[in-house]
């Protein structure tokens, strides 16, 4: 889309809205997901909460490529508009698939790992809802964008070696118990593949910025 077109005509401000409404959706999913890696009797509660969160945030998602289809004018280029809300909501996707796991193997107790590798994935969460208001603004805000997605590159590096101490840790202490080594290593692979999308979502971001700047 030509730039002196956009600076004529006023952006649409439910992109934004939207699209910081889906950042809000996968903040409470992802908190739903560390608590349920608390263990216990509430792991089927705070399931529930991440499928909730994740239907949500596919409505919000169906939202915004209705309106990328209706709108003459957009606040980005409508391609960059559906990878960013794709990868974001790859991240709440990938969250359901890990809660269904949970479910699926009825895991109820969690190492030290997971539970930071669910950290890691909160930590992410709040970046890109920091990061998705200043897109309004993003020619004044490139040096804050850029540092978010510098964090969550970051985050993403400790969650992978999270990843390969706490799957060694299963395989050294297995004894004997195959079942559990399978299942806890599947875990740790799709808590991993989480911090994953939100390296994407970073990469969408900073595709926006070198667009627009």
């Amino acid at each position: 889309m030509l730039h002196w077109l956009q600076a004529l005509l006023p952006g649409d401000d439910r992109f934004f809205e939207l699209f910081a409404a889906h950042s809000r959706t996968v903040v409470a999913g992802a908190r739903g997901l560390r608590a349920l890696l608390e263990g216990g009797d509430v792991v089927p509660k705070y399931y529930r909460i991440v499928m909730d969160r994740e239907r949500d945030a596919d409505g919000v998602t169906r939202d915004i490529l209705i309106a990328v289809r209706r709108s003459f004018i957009t606040p980005f280029d409508r391609g960059a508009i559906k990878d960013l809300i794709t990868a974001m909501d790859d991240t709440i996707d990938q969250m359901e698939k890990t809660a269904k796991a949970v479910m699926l193997f009825d895991i109820r107790s969690f190492t030290p790992e997971m539970k930071k590798m669910g950290d890691a994935v909160v930590e992410c969460a709040l970046l890109v809802e920091e990061a998705i208001p200043l897109l309004r603004s993003i020619s004044q805000e490139v040096a804050r964008i850029n540092a978010i997605t510098e964090q969550i590159s970051q985050i993403g590096g400790r969650a992978d070696d999270l990843h390969d101490i706490g799957v060694r840790a299963l395989f050294e202490r297995r004894n004997g118990d195959a079942m559990g080594f399978i299942t806890g290593s599947e875990v740790y692979d799709h808590l991993e593949k989480i911090v994953d999308r939100f390296d994407d979502v970073a990469d969408e971001l900073q595709g926006v910025v070198i667009e627009h700047v």
